[in-house]
């Protein structure tokens, strides 16, 4: 029975790979979240992390462009009232609001008879929809990592869209690569979840992720 990691937690363990994280700080209460989201620069997104918190946007637990240090210290107040006994510790993580027309979803999944394989994909609200992923086994190699996005069915999403450059296909192999690595290196690592990488100016940036370990 493996655990599921804080996204604080999670964002430290990606961190050592070479998963591009957005920037963010953590805060215990209303003021140190002010102060955070001044810091980082408006707007801001505002989140309740602990590691009993798997699915924040279900409950609630993502608080969006906020503009303002009264928006921040509302939605501060607001999430720490809505932790519940079962949530354990927690706290605040504070980021900046990251937009893109793009979405994508990367990760580490072990399959009960082959093992842990790398996947790249369509992310956002339409992952589960339109289903659209590549896998393989750990471990790959770069030309591994290149197959897998051309393998992708919606290979629209990766070129020029909307007036965007294309995306930097560098940087999703090395995603896919440091992921791979990352689970050669720790063999308790079960799962990894970075959902979503939005592209912006072309360069796809993780906002949210998961790490589950064994025990």
């Amino acid at each position: 029975m493996g655990r599921t990691l804080s996204e604080v937690e999670s964002r430290r363990v990606l961190a050592a790979c070479r998963v591009p994280l957005v920037a963010a700080r953590t805060a215990a209460g209303p003021d140190e979240a002010v102060a955070a989201a001044t810091a980082l620069g408006y707007p801001v997104v505002v989140k309740l992390s602990g590691a009993g918190i798997a699915h924040k946007t279900e409950r609630g637990l993502v608080k969006l462009a906020l503009g303002d240090d009264a928006a921040v210290a509302a939605a501060a107040s607001e999430l720490l009232t809505a932790a519940r006994p079962d949530d354990g510790p927690v706290e605040l993580l504070v980021a900046p609001m990251v937009d893109g027309s793009r979405e994508l979803i990367a990760g580490l999944h072990t399959d009960p008879q082959f093992g842990r394989c790398v996947m790249i994909g369509l992310g956002g609200i339409l992952a589960e929809a339109v289903g659209d992923v590549a896998f393989r086994l750990v471990p790959i190699a770069r030309v591994d990592a290149e197959e897998m996005l051309d393998e992708l069915a919606t290979q629209a999403m990766l070129g020029r869209f909307r007036g965007e450059p294309a995306v930097d296909r560098t940087v999703l192999t090395d995603v896919l690569l440091g992921l791979s690595e990352l689970a050669e290196a720790d063999r308790d690592i079960v799962s990894i979840d970075v959902n979503p990488l939005i592209v912006v100016d072309g360069r796809p940036v993780a906002v949210d992720a998961l790490v589950e370990v064994a025990g």
